[in-house]
């Protein structure tokens, strides 16, 4: 029996939507993006970038459905924070407050209400009237772990600790040195980064962790 191919529905590091086969531990949406016949035709629709548990008190998440959100997916939290989007408040209403919190706690003001977190995400995401990624350039030593960076080859990493894991569309692969000086292009937004100074703990796939300390 031949083997499906995977739909466009995964988001990488980088915030991009791509068809792979690598497994979701996050769903989430931008919005409704596809066309009555199941293609992405944008990038997002709003402001308002979600991540979501793959199961809520069994509400069924039919994908491709005419004029219904687009469910995407994401190999892991971090990647999810990288690509711009928070956790959700209905779903995931424990981790939505600490986040909030968190990023209150990191940026030194009062919590942000929904809406204005998703205003200062989407300004630090994506270029203004563009689709165009913002990248933002951050002292390596303040790079908290679970931050992403964009590697020398341009490939995005995870930072663990000492070490850089690469992301590929197959999951976590190689490790490397994690550089002390100068600054690097990052690909976590600001306020997400704040979130992760100040603790947030954000759920990170462990091929990543295996990768860094195998």
């Amino acid at each position: 029996m031949p083997v499906a191919s995977p739909r466009r529905n995964r988001v990488t590091p980088i915030g991009d939507i791509e068809a792979l086969a690598l497994r979701g531990a996050w769903t989430g949406n931008r919005g409704i993006l596809h066309s009555d016949d199941g293609e992405i035709v944008r990038s997002h629709a709003h402001s308002h970038w979600l991540t979501c548990t793959l199961q809520f008190k069994g509400l069924r998440r039919e994908q491709w459905l005419p004029h219904h959100l687009t469910w995407l997916f994401f190999h892991d939290e971090a990647a999810s924070l990288a690509a711009g989007h928070r956790p959700c408040a209905l779903c995931r209403r424990e981790s939505y407050n600490a986040y909030r919190a968190a990023c209150a706690e990191g940026l030194g003001e009062a919590r942000p209400s929904a809406q204005a977190l998703d205003r200062r995400l989407h300004a630090e995401r994506i270029v203004r009237g563009t689709d165009r990624r913002q990248m933002h350039s951050v002292t390596r030593s303040e790079l908290p772990t679970g931050a992403f960076v964009l590697t020398a080859g341009g490939a995005p990493a995870i930072v663990l600790d000492h070490h850089l894991v690469t992301w590929t569309h197959e999951g976590y692969a190689e490790r490397m040195a994690r550089p002390i000086r100068g600054s690097a292009p990052t690909l976590t937004p600001p306020s997400s980064l704040a979130a992760l100074r100040a603790g947030y703990p954000v759920q990170i796939d462990d091929g990543a962790r295996a990768a860094a300390h195998g």
